[in-house]
């Protein structure tokens, strides 16, 4: 199993990563985050990847790429946000970490 603190995984270690896996093996986004700040407990939650995106970050000069994925809804939700930009939207504020979530 490749699972190990990283501060960031390149695309070439991700390819790496899953060459060794069966081709048309499902790929999903994992998120394993505490029940509540300070416990031990944890959950994880399970998501499709429904697409890859480079995204620019204002304060950071690395290249990056997300991996979509989420309840459909949300994800519809991001794409059309993302799709349609307007002067009210910063596309900052759709932080992929800033949701309520029940765990």
């Amino acid at each position: 199993m490749d699972l190990e603190p990283r501060e960031g995984l390149t695309v070439a270690e991700l390819i790496d990563m899953l060459s060794h896996h069966p081709g048309d093996a499902i790929v999903e986004l994992s998120i394993i985050a505490p029940i509540k700040d300070g416990d031990d407990d944890i959950t994880v939650d399970r998501y499709n990847v429904d697409g890859v995106m480079p995204w620019a970050d204002d304060e950071e000069s690395d290249e990056v790429v997300w991996l979509i994925g989420g309840e459909d809804a949300d994800v519809d939700l991001f794409i059309d946000a993302i799709e349609q930009p307007d002067d009210d939207h910063d596309h900052d504020s759709c932080d992929a970490h800033d949701h309520d979530h029940d765990h």
